[in-house]
């Protein structure tokens, strides 16, 4: 069941033996056996590709969750509570990955040497139970789920733009006058089109601007410089521009507004027993991103 579990996650018969540390011809032999023993196909094999058959879905979903118990019975007769061991799938954000999170994962390694990670950066939203993920990193307002979601830290939106755009087309006074300004969209935030904003001293109601922004991106970074060049104007987390605006590279506008401010937040799989390499993980972020600028 490993095997075929670690089949499936790597989406070769190669991935999984280097994963496994066994031959690929060992590998092989343990998925033919188990169908053998099913007397079911549980892998449709080309050239190409794998693909799980109807029988082979199935069965993958329960491997998982029964290798989840056993990992976790086993943290608890050997008593590794402390202990991150095995292979640690993460999800990240892409910008926050890079800016945030990639000069962690050595503080961590070197904490718990018997872990092995796995990150992914991506932007898009993952099935972390279909895509085989033990944890995901998510910014924003999480809706209802049967995941389990811990939040660890929160970042704040920030409307901003260069110098040089505000120089050529004006400092916006009052949310509303975003509508008749160059924005850049992020294609990936809900309601992308909609920009909230509350005053700080509470002395007027709130904002919801209606933009329609000159570019779409799925990429913050990508937004991000296209405002440097003088562009037009962005909402965007303080963790990507924070130091733009520091350094004077990007200026804040509407300073008497505030956007929301969005969670940043661990998700992982509902489990009767969370396993240890996990809680360790999400107990070493919550801790090093609770004291980030």
């Amino acid at each position: 069941m490993q095997v075929f579990a670690a089949v499936v996650d790597a989406g070769s018969f190669i991935g999984a033996a280097g994963a496994l540390g066994q031959s690929k011809a060992a590998v092989s032999r343990h998925v033919a056996e188990l169908e053998a023993r099913l007397g079911v196909r549980l892998l449709h094999r080309t050239t190409r590709r794998l693909s799980l058959t109807d029988e082979g879905a199935a069965f993958h979903g329960r491997c998982k969750a029964l290798l989840a118990d056993v990992e976790a019975a086993e943290a608890e007769v050997t008593h590794r509570a402390d202990r991150a061991v095995g292979l640690l799938k993460v999800n990240v954000p892409v910008s926050y990955g890079v800016l945030r999170l990639a000069p962690l994962w050595a503080e961590f390694m070197t904490r718990h040497p018997q872990v092995e990670l796995d990150v992914t950066l991506s932007d898009r939203f993952v099935d972390l139970v279909e895509e085989g993920f033990d944890l995901a990193i998510r910014i924003g307002r999480l809706g209802a789920s049967s995941l389990v979601s811990r939040q660890m830290a929160s970042t704040r939106l920030v409307a901003c733009a260069s110098p040089a755009y505000l120089q050529a087309h004006g400092h916006p006074t009052h949310p509303q006058d975003l509508a008749r300004h160059a924005t850049l969209g992020y294609s990936l935030l809900a309601d992308g089109t909609t920009w909230h904003f509350e005053r700080s001293d509470g002395s007027e109601p709130p904002q919801a601007v209606k933009v329609s922004p000159r570019m779409w991106s799925n990429s913050g970074d990508t937004c991000r410089a296209v405002a440097l060049a003088g562009g037009g104007i962005i909402l965007k987390p303080c963790f990507m521009v924070g130091d733009d605006l520091v350094a004077g590279r990007l200026v804040q506008v509407l300073p008497l507004w505030q956007a929301p401010e969005l969670g940043i937040h661990a998700v992982y799989p509902s489990r009767r027993h969370l396993s240890p390499k996990v809680r360790l993980l999400v107990d070493f972020l919550s801790q090093a991103l609770a004291s980030s600028p």
